[in-house]
């Protein structure tokens, strides 16, 4: 999974084309609404840390930098002046992009602010178990068993997937190194709020035999670890959530952020017929992101660092 992703010619660090866009449709693709919404969520974490001279914006998994695009364009001029946006992605800057944006490799240390996870985690490698064995994939896909789980991986599953470690036939996606990722990314924050944003199962509902698998030109294919495809598998985010972390759905976040999908009223087709066609299609793509069964039902991850749980009580 690392060298179909990350390696020589890996889906993505391909140099050209569309990037990850042009594969699968993510809430940033879908609407601006998305990036508005993560621009008032920066909002309320830099009320909570009281306006510093300098807020940090940390993207992870920035893609080709479309979401820091949408939230610097959405700020009002006098927060985005104090804003300092990094987009942590593997693959090369992209030309053309906003020069406010740095480009790095890894999230900063010592950050305050916001630090935003889109649709990383699930590219973050992990091994798959079956049986309480490993499963080996060779470049074309097939799978064949490996070697017997050691100490560490199968502890994960015991306490988070217990079903997989304990029946026969059991399969499941071995999370330990998501945890370990979300929780090196979070340490990063000084101060601040960090959210993940992904597919996402909580123990009490893991998928009977997993979630692995790929994706290649808006198509759902077969996990084949060649570089042609995206390989990804959903996230155990409940593992993943440190001390004082809250779980939400993006309807439940999206709607705290004030992204509904509610029909604008009938009167306003009469008054102002142009403003009611523009707030119909974004209800229309409020509905899209906010949707029960789509989108709507994606995890989101909230840790706070150093500044009250959001969203508040």
């Amino acid at each position: 999974m690392e060298a179909a992703l990350y390696g020589p010619g890996g889906f993505y660090v391909r140099p050209g084309g569309p990037g990850p866009a042009g594969h699968f449709r993510t809430s940033v693709h879908a609407s601006a609404l998305y990036a508005g919404a993560v621009a008032r969520l920066l909002c309320d974490v830099d009320e909570a840390l009281g306006r510093p001279r300098r807020l940090d914006l940390v993207d992870v998994g920035a893609g080709r930098g479309e979401l820091l695009t949408g939230v610097l364009a959405a700020l009002a001029p006098e927060v985005a002046e104090r804003v300092r946006p990094h987009a942590v992605e593997r693959a090369a800057r992209p030309e053309g992009l906003d020069p406010r944006i740095r480009w790095v490799a890894e999230p900063p240390e010592g950050t305050t602010g916001l630090l935003f996870a889109n649709e990383w985690l699930d590219n973050v490698p992990l091994d798959v178990a079956e049986d309480g064995r490993y499963v080996l994939v060779s470049p074309d896909g097939t799978q064949t068993p490996g070697g017997p789980l050691d100490g560490a991986d199968r502890a994960w599953l015991e306490r988070w997937w217990p079903a997989a470690a304990a029946e026969e036939g059991g399969r499941a996606e071995i999370g330990r190194a998501r945890d370990e990722a979300w929780a090196a990314a979070v340490a990063t924050l000084e101060r601040g709020l960090a959210v993940a944003v992904d597919y996402a199962h909580t123990r009490a509902a893991r998928p009977p035999y997993g979630t692995l698998t790929g994706f290649r030109e808006g198509r759902e294919v077969p996990p084949v670890p060649d570089g042609s495809c995206d390989v990804t598998a959903h996230v155990a985010l409940d593992a993943c959530a440190g001390p004082g972390a809250g779980l939400l759905t993006q309807r439940e976040a999206l709607t705290a952020l004030g992204v509904s999908g509610g029909r604008p009223p009938l009167a306003l087709a009469s008054t102002d017929p142009v403003a009611y066609v523009r707030a119909l299609s974004a209800a229309g793509e409020a509905a899209e992101l906010t949707a029960r069964g789509g989108l709507g039902d994606f995890g989101w991850l909230v840790q706070p660092v150093g500044i009250p749980p959001w969203p508040a009580a």
